[in-house]
């Protein structure tokens, strides 16, 4: 049982992970009504998010290996610093930092305070409404070449609220991206790009550190989990990027908010625990 737990989950992260509704809200929400009735645990959602970000390394591996030759190139000066692919590298490194600070900073509220479904719920509502205004008074004509240090800062702040489930990685990330003025297109994929050095730097921290932890998966259905969430979200990055190019974001802003809605019931009737 506990194998199929995890291959569900797995299934899950791969599914929500690229989608604005947070991948780490439907873990732990989910984890509450599949027989165990447990939260699989920061470590487990970590791990597991391995294997999406895998999966963002092969859907753009061209991309990101022009960006990582251009990074390099212009430390030896061999490439331009203005190049685009070249500043796209810094612009990866900088938009990671805050993430990355306040991750460290606030591990302890992480790994239990912020995972209280009242907060849960709360922040699908709050930032699923906060979506829906990007999405409808963004300009959306800015393309990626066109972001700037500034922006890119930005976007990393935003990015570091996904630290709180419910608040989604690519969401936050998306929604400032639309308030900027970034197609809808532009923000998302630069959304997965910006999560890979924090994704990849946080799952091999709990990899190291996190199994050795009580949790109610081990390293076999972990490792499972995290394999059926790489071969999941390989196919819904190309669903998404298409579907955002000529769809709006309206249908995950009412997702979001009737899943807090539902689960503002279920907590209020004890139907389950916080």
């Amino acid at each position: 049982m506990t194998w199929l737990e995890a291959a569900f989950l797995g299934l899950i992260q791969g599914l929500t992970e690229f989608l604005p509704i947070s991948s780490s809200a439907h873990l732990r929400v989910v984890g509450e009504f599949l027989p165990g009735a447990a939260d699989p645990g920061a470590a487990f959602t970590a791990i597991t998010q391995l294997g999406t970000e895998t999966a963002v390394l092969i859907y753009f591996w061209k991309d990101i290996l022009n960006i990582v030759k251009a990074w390099f190139g212009s430390l030896t000066g061999k490439v331009p610093r203005n190049d685009p692919d070249a500043r796209m590298g810094w612009l990866v490194i900088i938009g990671s930092l805050p993430i990355g600070v306040l991750g460290l900073l606030f591990q302890d509220q992480i790994e239990g305070t912020f995972r209280s479904l009242w907060i849960v719920a709360t922040m699908l509502i709050v930032f699923g409404l906060i979506l829906a205004v990007a999405d409808s008074i963004g300009k959306q004509v800015r393309a990626l070449d066109k972001l700037t240090y500034k922006h890119g800062i930005l976007f990393g702040l935003a990015q570091a609220l996904a630290l709180i489930p419910g608040v989604s990685r690519s969401g936050g990330t998306i929604t400032a991206g639309l308030l900027m003025g970034y197609t809808r297109e532009a923000a998302a994929r630069y959304a997965f790009l910006l999560a890979v050095p924090a994704v990849f730097a946080s799952g091999l921290y709990q990899l190291f550190t996190g199994l050795d932890e009580p949790g109610p998966y081990g390293p076999g259905p972990t490792a499972l989990a995290t394999l059926v969430a790489f071969v999941v979200g390989f196919v819904i990055i190309g669903w998404f990027l298409k579907f955002v190019s000529t769809h709006s974001y309206k249908p995950f802003v009412w997702y979001r908010i009737g899943l807090g809605l539902f689960l503002y019931i279920l907590l209020g009737i004890g139907a389950i625990s916080a």
